[in-house]
């Protein structure tokens, strides 16, 4: 493949003698949830796509190891921000990769601000991390909830889902989702009837369902993430909603939850994906490897912790030098390459803005093998997923237009 070549040419070109690297490796931290609710769409397998990424250059850039570390932040603000400031002074992580939870991200983007160091975000969804939190060190690498909500309820309320009630989870992530993806529907055309939030990792969603469901809409879409979204779809099904007339709309489904679900509860769902890993040739191989080091195909936000990772390599490599500030101008500049990303690139706000996909959930009898659970309906252009940078509060929009 002629990415995999030309990275390979990059990472064995001789080591200038000017190439500056801090305490002579290059280290990574992915701080990421390794037993919580979203344990399966990150965790374990976020390491595992960072080390791949490692892996894929040799172990070395520079002439220096790549060491990679992790953490679990446990969704907690403060567990992450401690663990973040113990790995900018004393352990010297020139980047942190994944931090599932907008909070925990938020919170480390204030402090990765003031040490100037990089952090590659795959897991939070939040807008505000490259609007008006924004940072010159701060990539949001996969998705935001502007992405996901234009690509999936719109849809929705295309297909004749003009109704909707809003159960979200009741942190920024879930916020932020329900306010995007009510903007959505209202634009399309669409009413929101009610809302409800919920504490994150909910086991019992019965009386939030029951007012979905005297609301009388037709939707009830969900603005949750990870085994919350699919404990709140199981017992939906256990309630008789979808029987009752009511149909559901994960406004962020992973391969993971509806391997959990199974087609038969899970066929039919639209949501809006960055990656899949049976998209071709490319995709079908890397998640091949990924499988036999975590018995599972690779998530989107697993596909881009390694992008992410693979491209912060790169550019330590054509920068010279692991300096924060070079390091992210290089990042800016250089071409996104990797078998996961389509049309892609690096705007001046740190958003990765990529071709995504709308997808629907197959019938069991239209899976023909393990993990062949989604359907392209269509590809989405990065301009119809990305937050306008006319209408941004980021700091470094405007600075880069004068």
């Amino acid at each position: 493949m002629k990415w995999i070549a030309r990275a390979l040419l990059l990472f064995a070109l001789p080591v200038a003698a000017q190439a500056q690297v801090s305490g002579d490796v290059v280290k990574l931290g992915v701080l990421t949830d390794m037993a919580g609710v979203t344990a399966d769409i990150t965790g374990k397998g976020s390491l595992v796509a960072a080390e791949m990424a490692a892996d894929e250059v040799g172990g070395k850039v520079l002439g220096k190891p790549i060491q990679i570390i992790s953490a679990d932040h446990q969704h907690k603000a403060d567990v992450g921000s401690a663990i973040a400031r113990r790995w900018f002074d004393v352990e010297d992580v020139d980047a942190i990769v994944d931090v599932p939870n907008s909070g925990v991200a938020l919170a480390v983007q204030g402090l990765a601000r003031e040490k100037k160091r990089v952090v590659l975000y795959s897991g939070p969804g939040t807008t505000a991390l490259t609007n008006e939190q924004c940072s010159p060190y701060g990539f949001h690498w996969t998705y935001d909830t502007y992405a996901v909500s234009h690509g999936t309820a719109s849809a929705v309320v295309k297909a004749g889902g003009s109704s909707w009630f809003i159960l979200a989870s009741d942190y920024a992530f879930g916020h932020q989702l329900q306010q995007d993806a009510t903007s959505v529907i209202t634009a399309s055309g669409g009413k929101v009837l009610g809302a409800a939030r919920h504490p994150l990792n909910t086991p019992d969603f019965s009386s939030f369902l029951l007012s979905a469901q005297s609301s009388g809409a037709k939707v009830i879409g969900l603005a949750n993430a990870g085994n919350d979204t699919v404990n709140a779809m199981r017992q939906a099904g256990e309630f008789g909603l979808t029987q009752g007339g009511q149909s559901l709309a994960a406004l962020i489904l992973f391969l993971q939850d509806v391997h959990a679900l199974g087609l038969k509860d899970a066929q039919g769902t639209y949501l809006t994906t960055a990656s899949y890993w049976d998209m071709n040739e490319a995709t079908r191989a890397w998640s091949k490897t990924f499988f036999a080091k975590t018995g599972m195909m690779p998530s989107m936000l697993h596909a881009g912790v390694y992008g992410a990772v693979r491209h912060y390599l790169k550019a330590v490599a054509s920068a010279g030098t692991d300096d924060a500030d070079k390091v992210a101008a290089t990042m800016k500049a250089l071409p996104v390459e990797d078998v996961f990303s389509e049309d892609a690139h690096i705007r001046a706000d740190g958003r990765v803005t990529r071709t995504m996909y709308l997808v629907r959930v197959k019938k069991p009898s239209d899976s023909k093998y393990p993990w062949d659970y989604f359907e392209i309906v269509r590809k989405i252009p990065a301009e119809e997923t990305v937050w306008p940078l006319a209408e941004s509060k980021c700091p470094l929009v405007k600075a880069s237009s004068r």
